[in-house]
Parts: C-alpha cells; structure tokens; sequence
C-alpha cells in the first residue's frame, strides 16, 4: 500500500489532532471510529471528524512518540478503518552563522558642481556607496531657500487667483458649555458645533447668543462667496429641566441621582471587589510559577505582562462582566479576556475560566511553564478546561522526558566503571519505555559538561568514564557550589 506523508504542526499537538487535507481525504472518507497502529504494534482509537476535517484522539501518540512541530508521520491504509502509522523525527539543524555584510566598492557617479541658468558644469567624481537614508517628510528633506522659495510662490499664486477671497473669520454663535465631571461627559472647546446631549451635562448661555447676534448680522453678504442671504445666528436649543428658586442662567443644572441606587451602586462595588481580589491571587500565584508581571489596572481589570524583549506580550483580564465597561479595559493589550466560569460563557467572547486558572496553577507547579508556551492559546482565544487538558500533555511530556532520562541513569548503574556501552544492548535493556531517537540525545547529554560521563567510541559505542553512583554525587557537590556562589536578587537590592 501506498504511504501518505503527513507533517505535524504546533495546532495538531496542542489538540492531539490531525487536520484533513485535500490530499488525505481519499485516506479518511468514512466519519466515525478508526485506529492507527503504531510502530510497537499499540493501538490508538481515534475519531474522522468530517464535518470539522479533523482526526481527533492522537494525543497519547504524540506523547508516545515524542513528536514536536515539523515531525512527520506516514501513514498506510491496512484494512477500511485501521491504519499503520510510522513517526519520523527530524534532526535539529545547526544554527546559521551570523552573515558578514561587506562593504560595497565605491561607484563613480556625475556630480553637479556649478549651475546657472544657461551653463551647467558636471564632473566624475567617486564616491562611497551608503545605505539609503529612511524616508523623511517633503518639508524636512528639501533646503531652507528651496522651502522658503515654494511657499513664497505658492502664496503669491494664492493671491493672484482669488484676491477677494481673504476674509476675517467670523464667529456666527458661541455655547460656553460647563460640564458635570462624569466618566461619559467630554469637554467640548469654545465655539464647536456640538450635539445635544441630555440636560443634565451642559447648560449654553443664552447671554452670549444674545451678543454675539447682533455681530453676525452686520456681515457683507458677499464675505463668504457662496450665498447673498443674510447670515443668521446657530439656533442650538437644549432642554432644560424646570429652574428652582436658586437656579440662575449660568448654574450648572444636574439631574438629581435617585437615592435606591446608591445602596445596590455600594453593593455591585463591594461584590467586584471580592472577586477582584480572588481572582487577583490566582493570577498572582500563575504570574509567579510561569514568569508573568501581574499588573492592576482598577475596576476589576488586571494585566499579564510577558516582558520577553522582542517575543513579549500582554493580556489584559477582566473578573467581572462589569469591568468590561471601566476605562481600565481600554488599554492597550494584546490579548482580551473575560474571567468566568466554565457553566457561564457568554458566546463570541474570548474568555479564561476559573476552573481552567485553577488548572494551569497545578500544572505550573508540576512542570516548568513559560509565557511562551502560553501565548498559543491566548491566541486562540478562550482558555477552558479542554485548553488546560491540552497543557497537561504538555507537562507530561516534559515529566515523561525528565523520567526517560532516569530511566537510561538507572540502567547505566548496573554497569561498572570505565567499561564499554553498547547502544543496541542498552536499548534492549530499556525495552518500549524509551526509544533509539531519545535514547541518543540522552547519551549526547552525557557525554557534555557537566556530566561528562560517557566518551564516543568508534562504531557507535560509549565509554562510562565513571559510576552512575560517583556523577550523581559529583553533581550534587556542584550543584552545592554553585548554589552558596549564586546571589538572591533580593539580598542585592536590599544592599543596592
């Protein structure tokens, strides 16, 4: 049978999925149960998912097989609904060296060294070649005199085309608007037409309406160049609620707030800080264990600040549907989301749930975890406990690779100092828990500082330069010496 060549990509180890392609449909054109057949002879249940072009259920051969990202698996059709599968893991290529650029030769180009109006003389002259200079504004690239001498003649063209067309501004009507300091009101500037708003914000003096009309009547009709008819006053009218005793034309009139809100105000305020705080100290545990900057920005809005230079990024979180709506959730982040439980997900909303925070908390005591192994599914979008059960293959992977690597010291144990590892025989030994592609990278760790345990022979044999028991203990009293020899930041700032 014919092998298909499938390449394993980050969103297919993230999922434990493979994605559909037109060239694998004839491979999978029946939905439903299927297996694949690894090369140990397992079996891993999977599901065709035709309507979202999706095989799902490959997380446990990932983990398995160790795959990561460009990793290949070629797959053979054994019978409708069963499947061999083979993994191919690809070397790590060398890291490129960094380019050298080398200076360009000089170029020899015709240089203007005089001009008049009728003669112009012009020269070879040789001149270094740089790099072209970034794009500067028209203003800023031309010379002074060529500048002045444009804007010189633009304007004497100006005045020759419409010589009557220089009129004094006029002013037809001025609102001085005096404004009631809310989060919604903006301050408006003198003399911009603006739209009603409701009475309670702003209050136009009618005074100034008064005065300023009779100034605008006495305009020429012919001032604007556009209509002959008299110009006549803004008329901007705003409804004004009932004045009191004490109400006079410039007082600022606010709608008085109705006294029952201001016990459930004090209440949702004193609910969104609970929260605030709860969700606060989970996002401070999970900024701790994985490297984040927690910041609070008021209202219930928090931001997750991964300061990775280049590869940095922030999440803005907010814990309550109310914090949506604070100015706080207007700053500038990479990623939004709403904090809420797996049961109340509103729909079209990126959201990260408390169960799944919970989650990540315990995998991120677990294992080492990263913002950059995070920023994947900030950038998919919501976090739930699917998500989280995606991080925990990953923790698993990386508890499973630190097991494989006992498992090999273990092994090496049984054999005595200064003798000859075989690495067919040692793979026997291991049987199925690790395999030839792991086994290797495992006794090229070894044989580098610090362990410096084993030395490549010939043939592809090692040499144990010395007890498992002895390396573990000379790394300890490393281990030790490096540790009195590091310096806590703490203790330097507090000298500092």
């Amino acid at each position: 049978m014919k092998s298909i060549r499938y390449i394993v990509t980050r969103p297919c180890l993230q999922e434990g999925s493979l994605r559909l392609l037109k060239y694998l449909e004839s491979t999978f054109p029946n939905a439903g149960p299927a297996v694949l057949v690894d090369e140990k002879g397992d079996e891993h249940a999977v599901q065709v998912d035709l309507d979202r072009m999706r095989v799902w259920g490959l997380g446990g051969l990932y983990h398995a097989q160790h795959l990561g990202v460009n990793d290949v698996l070629m797959l053979t059709t054994l019978a409708p609904g069963r499947y061999q599968v083979e993994a191919v893991v690809k070397p790590h290529a060398p890291a490129p060296q960094p380019r050298r650029e080398t200076p360009r030769p000089p170029e020899t180009r015709r240089v203007v060294v005089s001009s008049t109006p009728h003669v112009r003389e012009i020269r070879m002259q040789t001149v270094p070649v740089t790099p072209p200079a970034p794009a500067q504004k028209s203003g800023a690239a031309r010379p002074d005199g060529q500048k002045d001498g444009a804007q010189k003649e633009g304007g004497q063209k100006a005045q020759a085309a419409a010589p009557e067309a220089r009129v004094a501004e006029v002013r037809v009507t001025e609102s001085r608007v005096t404004e009631v300091r809310t989060p919604e009101a903006r301050v408006a500037p003198e003399g911009w037409a603006t739209e009603s708003r409701p009475a309670g914000n702003r209050v136009t003096d009618a005074r100034t309406s008064e005065r300023r009309a009779p100034e605008a009547a006495h305009v020429p009709s012919g001032a604007t160049g556009r209509s002959a008819a008299p110009l006549r006053p803004l008329d901007v009218n705003f409804d004004l609620p009932p004045a009191g005793p004490a109400a006079s034309p410039a007082a600022v009139l606010t709608a008085p707030a109705a006294p029952a809100a201001v016990p459930a105000a004090r209440t949702d305020a004193a609910t969104l800080d609970a929260v605030t705080l709860d969700a606060g100290a989970q996002l401070a545990e999970l900024a701790a264990l994985t490297g984040y900057r927690l910041e609070h920005l008021g209202g219930g809005v928090l931001r997750l600040n991964a300061e990775l230079g280049t590869h940095g990024y922030s999440v803005l979180v907010a814990t309550s549907e109310s914090a949506v709506q604070t100015p706080a959730w207007k700053e500038n982040a990479d990623y939004c989301v709403l904090l809420t439980s797996e049961d109340s997900r509103p729909a079209n909303t990126p959201c990260l749930t408390r169960e799944a925070l919970a989650a990540l908390i315990e995998h991120a005591q677990l294992a080492p975890l990263s913002p950059v192994d995070l920023r994947g599914y900030w950038k998919a979008g919501s976090i739930d406990l699917e998500s989280a059960a995606s991080v925990a293959e990953l923790v698993s992977s990386h508890l499973a690779q630190r097991g494989a690597f006992s498992f090999v010291l273990l092994t090496l144990s049984q054999q005595p100092a200064h003798s000859v590892v075989s690495v067919p025989r040692l793979a026997e030994r291991l049987g199925s828990g690790v395999n030839y592609a792991e086994l290797g990278s495992i006794l090229d760790t070894l044989t580098r500082a610090p362990f410096l345990a084993l030395t490549p022979l010939p043939g592809g044999q090692y040499l144990l330069r010395v007890g498992v028991s002895e390396l573990l203990a000379d790394l300890s009293e490393y281990a030790d010496g490096v540790r009195r020899r590091v310096r806590a930041p703490s203790r330097e700032a507090a000298r500092a």
